[in-house]
């Protein structure tokens, strides 16, 4: 293990460094602790109002809204449970009690890991859904749906609770209740970030390339036989339609890599050379940022989506502008109509970021 006063330390997803006294680390992480908070606090309201939208409305409760209602809920526990896990654990409590510590540990792997399979989840609905969409009925039945949903869980909860099963180091004589000082670091780095981020993530790119690709040629295809525009507009609207799905696809793969490689890449290089120092700053800024995914999910998956916009701007109108609900409420189409032609979006959109 590095000396404490060494100015970094093998880091995690709690952040925890050794120090000499819990009093000095304390009063060195509180920007730290109040950044956490209002991320746990974004995480837990974003994704509570998730979570409400899709149980107060009937014609929300659709096959691909149970993977955003479960990736919803993983972000719930993260900003909860994680987050607090973390900080309380960045400044070695609880004390001389072992298996509680270990579990608080745990908790915050369960719930990170629970985040990322919701979001590969997500893609692989995504891709049968674009890519496969006559077998789309067939295969994500309420039924698999479910089960899809069910083995994340159980997936992430297993391999959450690795360290607790005896992978881990031997309890401090400090009896303080560090992460470094605890999860092994070949867990950490063979099994989580190798097995655990790095795997779906490959996977999400080749299964959001895949669906690019077939949204790039279904564009082309309509756009060959729609024969009342110029050619050079067609070529305008193949190409600003290609660059909006391009532009999804970024936002996607490009939030999920940079909330989740900086603190993963850091870890190797503590494991791989533990000489090698890296300010504090910088591991609790990742840190920091594998959290904030829990935050930018709702905004990504959810947010950016039309029927969810316009509730949440219903929702913003009845709190600070009561005398312009009307205006939301008007609409030339009745409800079946309004029904029916939000359920073909849903399950029409290119992207979850579209």
């Amino acid at each position: 293990m590095d000396n404490p006063s060494n100015s970094s330390c093998f880091q995690d997803l709690n952040g925890s460094c050794p120090s000499p006294s819990n009093a000095h680390l304390l009063s060195m992480s509180m920007p730290y602790f109040a950044i956490e908070g209002v991320t746990a606090f974004i995480a837990i309201i974003g994704n509570l109002f998730i979570c409400t939208v899709i149980l107060r409305d009937k014609k929300l409760r659709i096959i691909n809204n149970y993977f955003l209602v479960s990736l919803a809920m993983a972000d719930i526990l993260v900003g909860a449970v994680g987050v607090p896990c973390a900080v309380l654990t960045n400044i070695g409590i609880p004390k001389s009690n072992r298996y509680l510590c270990v579990l608080m540990l745990c908790s915050l792997i369960v719930c990170t890991l629970a985040s990322v399979f919701g979001l590969l989840a997500i893609a692989v609905e995504r891709y049968i859904s674009i890519v496969k969409p006559f077998h789309y009925d067939s295969l994500m039945t309420p039924k698999n749906s479910l089960l899809i949903i069910l083995a994340c869980w159980t997936l992430a909860i297993l391999s959450g609770l690795v360290p607790l099963m005896g992978w881990h180091k031997p309890f401090p004589l400090s009896g303080e209740c560090l992460f470094e000082d605890l999860i092994a670091n070949t867990y950490m780095v063979y099994f989580i970030f190798l097995g655990c981020m790095l795997v779906p993530l490959s996977i999400m790119f080749f299964l959001y390339g895949r669906i690019f690709m077939e949204v790039k040629h279904q564009i082309r295809r309509i756009a060959k036989w729609e024969v009342d525009i110029s050619r050079e507009k067609k070529r305008q609207m193949i190409i600003r339609k290609e660059v909006q799905t391009a532009t999804s696809l970024f936002i996607v793969l490009f939030c999920f890599a940079f909330c989740w490689l900086p603190i993963n890449i850091l870890n190797l290089i503590f494991f791989f050379w533990p000489s090698y120092q890296i300010p504090s700053q910088v591991t609790l800024t990742a840190v920091i940022f594998s959290h904030a995914n829990s935050a930018f999910n709702p905004v990504l998956y959810v947010f950016r989506m039309r029927f969810f916009w316009e509730a949440f701007q219903s929702v913003f109108s009845c709190l600070y502008f009561p005398t312009t609900i009307s205006r939301f409420s008007n609409s030339n189409l009745t409800p079946s109509q309004e029904i029916s032609d939000q359920r073909l979006e849903i399950r029409t959109m290119s992207l979850p970021g579209k």
